[in-house]
């Protein structure tokens, strides 16, 4: 009988793509690997440095802290983080208003005499302390000099500046009466040269001039009408803001909500109980000139 040939083997020759296949899986475990690496969430990664910071800083809090969690849950950090962070918050929230209640009395001091006749308005909000001097009281009409008497009345403000470090913004404003003259083209021009004229007498007088700074918006935002003299004298005025620092740092570009906007309404503070000031005797009202710009 003869002897039945075993069957030959074929060799196979696409062993090569079992390697290749592992070489491509590895590749993209790796790029994948290497791409979720470079694309970092800056929220959690904020996050975690803030609370990386408040544990080093106050360890204490975060012992008193224990959560528990279940066996597969995930760990959120923000809530805790809050709940740390909230404190602190309210903490400087409140020192910085005692501080602008304490600055706006002193200012109210030394202007108790104006603040009487009519001539100086005090109000507190969120955004700082505001002191609005009527243009009478500084400069004669159609003119950026300041009076002789109205230098005495901000030097004594000014030195109730000098004990603070808060931003200061000064702004010129005027009626809607066009005025043209060489010097003042324009009511732009006259608001911008006497909130300059503040400004330069507030650093003559101790006041750091990178916390200052002038700003003229001519007759836009008046306060009052134009149609009459009454409201054209009152639009004519010169804001000392005494900005508040906490809200500058985290209040910029976030618009109020409708329901808080009648909280933030500027307040009127009531007159002092008594005229002595901190630094300064009591300036004296001086004569406002005839009504005009």
């Amino acid at each position: 009988m003869a002897r039945k040939k075993k069957p030959e083997e074929h060799e196979n020759l696409e062993r090569w793509l079992v390697s290749y296949a592992d070489f491509i899986t590895l590749m993209f475990a790796f790029f994948v690997v290497m791409y979720s690496l470079s694309s970092l969430n800056e929220g959690k990664y904020r996050i975690l440095s803030e609370s990386l910071i408040v544990a080093f800083q106050n360890p204490s809090a975060l012992i008193k802290q224990k959560p528990e969690v279940a066996a597969g849950q995930k760990v959120i950090m923000q809530p805790q983080t809050a709940i740390i962070r909230k404190p602190m918050a309210d903490s400087r929230t409140r020192q910085q208003e005692q501080k602008m209640k304490s600055l706006a009395k002193d200012v109210m001091k030394v202007l108790d005499p104006l603040v009487k006749e009519g001539q100086v308005k005090i109000t507190q909000s969120e955004r700082g302390v505001a002191i609005e001097i009527n243009a009478s009281v500084l400069f004669s009409s159609g003119d950026a000099k300041l009076t002789s008497e109205s230098i005495k009345v901000l030097t004594a403000v000014g030195q109730v500046l000098t004990q603070v470090d808060n931003p200061i913004q000064i702004e010129g404003y005027t009626d809607d009466v066009p005025i043209k003259s060489p010097v003042f083209p324009s009511n732009w021009e006259l608001s911008a040269a006497r909130a300059s004229s503040v400004v330069r007498l507030f650093e003559e007088n101790g006041v750091d001039p990178e916390r200052m700074v002038a700003v003229g918006y001519g007759e836009n935002h008046p306060v009052d009408s134009n149609d009459t003299a009454e409201g054209r004298s009152r639009n004519r005025r010169v804001t000392v803001m005494i900005l508040n620092e906490e809200q500058e740092r985290i209040g910029a570009g976030n618009a109020a909500g409708a329901a808080t906007a009648a909280s933030q309404e500027p307040r009127p503070l009531a007159p002092p109980t008594s005229t002595a000031p901190p630094t300064a005797p009591p300036a004296t009202p001086p004569t406002a000139p005839p009504a005009g710009r």
